[in-house]
């Protein structure tokens, strides 16, 4: 006499084939395994199956393309005659490429399912990166990534500015892709859905009493990179001196170890976290931090000599490919020598979870008070070395109605490359109009 069947956190009863039986699959698969029988009411009564043959290869088809990655290694079918009734009985084993979910909704609970006792759940999204990680491992850029409808606009173009492609082969060299075509999180730090960020802020004075300016920038790395770089360049005073008959500028911080700091920000903080990377500008230093301290078994004294053990290796090598690091190891080492004739040195703080970059503002005794410039006109004025850029722009603009790109250089005593980012900013955030082009542009309200 058959003992009736009864559903239970590895048994699953199917009456017939339904569209949904692969969440079945997808939940045993990513929970503990077990058994789905098929010709069994949910009471345990023997219904039984007309074509058996027809009926397993109508399920293998359907778990083959729906469920991603493959799982079909881990699922096997059989037929048994239980009461004289044919029964499909599918074996689904616990998968080592968990977490399995349905191609069509990706990583995320409305693709990805677990077994609760007898019910079929939606996973949470926490069970989803725990899965990930006892899958992947503990490196978060192999991983692979939560978001799988990603582009690749900004990198492609960065690709292509060196002479390199970013297509399907590059990116599983790159480790962008898995053997299984899924992004890792490497991919997604370079797409442009990427959500980590960079937060960029500026105060008055040295405290963080006065709060004057803070920008925000996400996407790409690249296109972070790129911004919070510019947002820095602006702040990057030309301070002037004589010596003799010879004027000499030199800007408030080495551009070189401004660089640096930003870069060590992206390449070797740990994503994991979801906290931005944060730039603090203040009138005496600029402060670089990011999330993560140093990888287990390293100390500040030994990274200063020059070892380097990368938390994000892939992301470091793309970064070497595309010329924006020289090497591993060499980042602090360039920063110290940028500031090697100067007074005062950079300071690296190191805790468990931050890593912090202090750059001192080589001219922040005369930021005290006032710098002498000379206007467009060679009239000698005052201006506060701590007046936002774009506010000195916008009077400028309210004075004359129109100006040009020399005048803001002069007005602000930044170099040209700095004035066309400065304009080129205001203008796509609407703060001022670009009119004509080449030698006759100019800017208005």
């Amino acid at each position: 006499m058959w003992m009736p069947l009864r559903e239970s956190d590895t048994v699953e009863l199917k009456r017939e084939v339904v569209p949904d039986i692969c969440k079945e699959v997808i939940a045993l698969a990513n929970t503990k395994g077990g058994t789905i029988y098929i010709g069994i009411a949910d009471d345990g009564d023997i219904i039984g199956v007309h074509d058996a043959d027809a009926v397993m290869l109508q399920v293998n088809n359907m778990v083959r393309d729906a469920v991603k990655p493959d799982v079909t290694m881990f699922v096997s079918y059989d037929v048994e005659d239980m009461d004289g009734r044919q029964v499909i009985r599918i074996g689904v084993q616990r998968g080592t490429n968990r977490p399995y979910y349905l191609g069509s909704k990706g990583l995320k609970p409305s693709g990805v399912y677990v077994r609760h006792g007898t019910s079929t759940d939606p996973a949470t999204d926490s069970a989803i990166r725990q899965m990930i990680k006892e899958s992947d491992g503990d490196s978060y850029e192999a991983m692979r990534s939560l978001e799988q409808e990603l582009t690749f606009t900004c990198a492609e173009k960065e690709f292509a500015r060196h002479g390199m492609e970013l297509g399907h082969a590059q990116m599983k060299t790159l480790g962008m892709l898995t053997q299984e075509n899924i992004f890792t999180n490497a991919a997604y730090l370079l797409s442009d859905q990427c959500t980590v960020s960079i937060k960029l802020a500026t105060f008055a004075g040295s405290g963080r009493l006065e709060f004057q300016d803070r920008r925000e920038c996400s996407g790409s790395l690249f296109t972070q990179l790129e911004k919070a770089y510019a947002y820095i360049d602006m702040h990057n005073k030309n301070r002037s001196s004589f010596q003799g008959l010879y004027r000499i500028d030199t800007r408030d911080y080495p551009e070189e170890a401004l660089r640096e700091a930003l870069l060590n920000c992206c390449v070797h903080r740990d994503y994991a976290f979801s906290a931005s990377t944060l730039v603090s500008i203040f009138e005496d230093r600029m402060e670089f931090v990011s999330v993560g301290g140093l990888v287990d078994g390293i100390e500040l004294e030994d990274v200063l000599l020059g070892l380097s053990v990368c938390r994000n290796p892939k992301l470091a090598a793309i970064f070497y490919r595309l010329d924006l690091i020289e090497a591993y190891g060499t980042g602090l080492r360039k920063i110290m020598q940028a500031y090697d004739k100067a007074e005062r040195k950079p300071q690296f703080q190191v805790t468990g979870n931050a890593f912090k970059i202090i750059l001192p503002n080589t001219s922040s005794s005369a930021m005290a008070g006032e710098t002498v410039c000379e206007n467009s006109a060679g009239i000698s004025m005052l201006y506060s070395a701590m007046d936002k850029p774009e506010t000195t722009v916008m009077n400028m603009l309210a004075a004359r109605g129109t100006i040009v790109r020399s005048e803001v250089e002069q007005q602000l005593g930044i170099s040209q490359a700095s004035a066309i980012r400065l304009l080129k900013y205001m203008s796509e955030n609407g703060l001022i109009k670009r009119v004509g082009s080449g030698k006759s542009t100019r800017y208005i309200k």
